[in-house]
């Protein structure tokens, strides 16, 4: 795991659509994760639109994303979530549900999906990685996006799509 943020990616100029799925749970943490994701994409991302959606807890992000993906036209979402692993093993269960879930979604419909859906094992791992600024995952995750749609971009750039590979 990095101790630190990754460098920001260059800025993309171009008008994108990125949808945040956050979850309310452990809200002193999520809010700060999304309101450092959103100040981030408005610095590497200025032209892009930015739609929020929260869910109860982290396990409802993933089916929130397929609503998504099923609607509307993104260019990538990004997951934000809390987990504070407790005495029993179902932030464990929570976590890896979340994490095969979004990597399935990714793959199948083929949007990249930003999993920001952290388990820590206590509030000091938490506030490290959510309000602190030296390892933030909201900024994080923001920069991950920005970097991925550039990829994708380039992808249909340099790659159009052959439809006729597309019926196969």
């Amino acid at each position: 795991m990095s101790t630190a943020l990754q460098p920001k990616p260059r800025i993309i100029g171009h008008k994108v659509r990125i949808c945040i799925v956050a979850s309310n749970y452990n809200e002193k943490f999520t809010d700060s994760l999304v309101e450092n994701c959103i100040e981030e994409l408005g610095d590497i991302i200025p032209m892009s639109r930015i739609d929020l959606i929260r869910v109860p807890g982290a396990f409802e992000i993933p089916v929130a994303v397929a609503a998504v993906i099923d609607r509307e036209e993104i260019n990538c979402i990004i997951a934000l979530g809390l987990i504070i692993r407790g005495d029993t093993g179902h932030g464990d269960l929570v976590a890896a549900s979340v994490t095969e879930s979004l990597q399935s979604l990714a793959v199948k419909r083929i949007i990249p999906i930003i999993h920001e859906v952290l388990l820590v094992e206590d509030e000091k791992q938490a506030y490290a990685r959510c309000i602190a600024t030296a390892k933030n995952r909201g900024r994080e995750a923001a920069r991950a996006a920005a970097s991925i749609i550039d990829v994708f971009a380039e992808i249909e750039k340099s790659m159009p799509k052959d439809d006729k590979r597309k019926n196969k």
